[in-house]
């Protein structure tokens, strides 16, 4: 039987919930030392293309590679 979500293969520290939370804190924690907002501002740019690999591409991509080995098998059962 197949997963119905990419996140039910997944320990719970890689679940759409610990990585949102984690790169909040960082951010957060990061305007508050070393209270730099360039900084900041550079480490949310990659948190966010973080977030959009991870959360979206990935999921995406597998999602609809589960979908291209499920059409082979529809297809031979007719």
């Amino acid at each position: 039987m197949t997963p119905s979500s990419i996140w039910d293969l997944k320990p719970w520290w890689c679940q759409p919930w610990s990585i949102v939370s984690t790169g909040v804190l960082l951010v957060v924690g990061s305007l508050v030392w070393p209270s730099r907002l360039w900084f900041s501002l550079l480490l949310g740019a990659g948190i966010l293309a973080w977030w959009l690999l991870f959360l979206v591409l990935v999921p995406a991509a597998w999602k609809r590679e589960q979908a291209e080995n499920l059409l082979p098998e529809a297809s031979s059962q007719r």
